[in-house]
């Protein structure tokens, strides 16, 4: 007998052999917008390439073996000597290995470095995120070198590197490196200056030798990191009251490939972000580091990897909201219920066209704040200042919102390990703790709004620009003058106030570049209040086929 019953009918195919770069209309219109004409086809060309790789089965397969096998850590071999090893599947390898090899680690000295590396970031991504943490640090460590001309000089050409090498060697004896970063301790969190790691100076210039603890020190196989430690005078005495941390390179390898000591006591065991390992890691008096620019000025020093860190938040935020949207859609497509395809369904159109509108905000949010990170221009540096606390803040929130939704819209499939979209939806909240939770980026934010003028002029400029164009957008940048003018409870009214600015900032830029009826649809719900509690509560006047067809995938 034929076992019909086992006849599969009215199941959408996999999302896979498709461009995930070209398939963003978001993304590659953004990228179109803010390069530089002579190197348009260039950058098309190299994130066209990546984009088809990252859509691939082979890439999407890796992405689900590296997080169905975690990293495993090797303390000892099996004589008892210390190993302090992590063990990662294959394909962990061959996704930083690409990542690495398309140069996302290389944005400060190539031309529109910044944003062809951030939509390559959010390309990528979209296999995995856990192995954008190594390439994120590597990133983001560049700026605090370069506060020392000479270890610039030595570790910047290692970690712009397109070479990938997984073994612990001396540095000088890899094609590449890669840096991560260490800050946290039990006792402190994101209160750093109350940490309690010590660097007691050495006779050797510069260098020192640690003791102390980190509680988060992730991708721990890296071959060196950034970490903040008290210096201490040489007879081991106490620092001054008032003396700040300091910054401290920690090579893995030490040149003459002697291990350093970096005794890695446990991985972290995580909600998402599984395929990357976090450890705890002690340092016990022996372990060398490099002093990284003045002695206790170490946040000062290390506050450009911070910076850079949490705008890959945004970017890695956007990338899984891009990601989450285009299953959901794609689902819908190819879905048939109650007598028609999902999608063409008026209630499922608004649940869509409403994920579709925050992840395009996320998107032309994200590559704005990179291009302005190439321009070097003195007001987008003060924009900066203002809008990546703030990006970062509601970005990294909205992800796991949307993350359960568009899981949702798959129904029980969405709920099945398969689907990919738990992955998703463990990952979502990462890059909102990670680099300052929610409460540190509105407390940065008034920092800067105190203490920094120029930073809130750079950013009601760009706002500025899209004024006239919408009545509610003018409405909410008006609401937003009042709300900065009163200062009574400002602190307890900080998320509140970094909110409006970043809902205020991505519709100021969606009004200037996306399609009318995507602006139209943000402003009328985000900006006009014409908006449920919910996602899928758009007014039903507006266009919502448009908006949910621009974030169809093709397959």
């Amino acid at each position: 007998m034929a076992a019909t019953t086992h006849t599969v009918t009215n199941q959408a195919p996999p999302l896979v052999g498709y461009d995930v770069f070209a398939a963003d209309a978001a993304l590659a219109e953004g990228v179109a917008r803010h390069a530089p004409a002579d190197l348009l086809n260039e950058l098309r060309a190299e994130l066209g390439e990546l984009g088809r790789a990252a859509g691939s089965a082979q890439a999407q397969e890796w992405g689900t073996q590296a997080n169905e096998n975690r990293p495993v850590l090797r303390t000892h071999d099996r004589y008892g000597h210390r190993l302090d090893e992590v063990e990662f599947h294959p394909a962990y390898h061959r996704l930083l290995g690409h990542a690495v090899s398309a140069g996302l680690t290389d944005a400060w000295g190539r031309p529109a470095g910044h944003l062809r590396r951030a939509a390559g970031f959010m390309v990528w991504s979209q296999t995995d995120a856990g192995h954008g943490c190594p390439v994120s640090m590597t990133h983001a460590a560049v700026p605090a070198l370069r506060t020392d001309p000479e270890l610039a000089a030595e570790w910047e050409p290692r970690l712009t590197s397109h070479g990938y090498e997984p073994a612990l060697l001396p540095a000088a004896d890899k094609p590449g490196a890669l840096f991560g970063m260490g800050m946290t301790e039990k006792q402190g969190g994101s209160d750093v200056r109350a940490n309690t790691t010590r660097a007691v100076p050495l006779a050797q210039d510069g260098a020192y030798a640690l003791t102390g603890h980190k509680w988060f020190c992730s991708a721990p196989m890296s071959d060196g990191f950034l970490v903040l430690a008290k210096a201490v005078p040489a007879d081991g005495g106490e620092p001054g009251e008032e003396a700040g941390p300091t910054c401290f390179l920690v090579p893995r390898v030490l040149p003459d490939g002697t291990r350093n000591t970096f005794r890695i006591q446990r991985l972290k065991d995580k909600l998402g972000n599984r395929s990357n390992a976090s450890a705890e890691v002690e340092f016990d008096g022996t372990t060398w580091a490099r002093r990284v620019g003045e002695e206790g000025r170490g946040v000062a020093t290390i506050i450009g990897m911070v910076a850079a860190t949490r705008l890959d938040c945004v970017l890695g935020s956007a990338a899984l909201m891009r990601q989450a949207v285009a299953q959901a859609v794609h689902h819908a497509a190819h879905r048939s219920a109650f007598g028609g395809p999902l999608i063409d369904k008026p209630l499922m159109e608004n649940v869509l066209a409403d994920l579709a509108l925050e992840s395009e905000a996320a998107t032309t949010l994200g590559l704005r704040l990179a291009a302005a990170q190439d321009s070097g221009d003195e007001q987008e540096r003060q924009l900066l200042r203002l809008a990546v606390p703030a990006a970062k803040y509601w970005v990294t929130k909205r992800a796991p919102v949307l993350a359960a939704e568009a899981l949702e819209c798959l129904g029980g499939n969405g709920y099945v390990e398969e689907s990919g979209m738990p992955r998703l939806l463990r990952e979502a909240p990462v890059n909102s703790v990670w680099e300052g939770s929610g409460n540190v980026q509105a407390l940065d934010v008034l920092r800067a709004l105190q203490r920094e003028p120029a930073a809130l002029d750079a950013f009601l400029t760009e706002v500025g620009r899209s004024r006239g164009a919408d009545h509610r957008l003018d409405g909410a940048i008006k609401d937003l003058l009042t709300e900065l003018a009163d200062l009574d409870g400002i602190e307890a009214r900080a998320r509140r106030l970094v909110e409006r600015m970043a809902l205020v900032l991505q519709g100021s830029l969606l009004v200037r570049y996306a399609p009318a009826q995507t602006a139209d649809a943000f402003c009328a719900s985000r900006l006009g209040g014409d908006w449920g509690g919910a996602f899928g509560t758009l007014p039903h006047t507006l266009d919502l086929a448009s908006v949910v067809r621009r974030a169809r995938p093709e397959s």
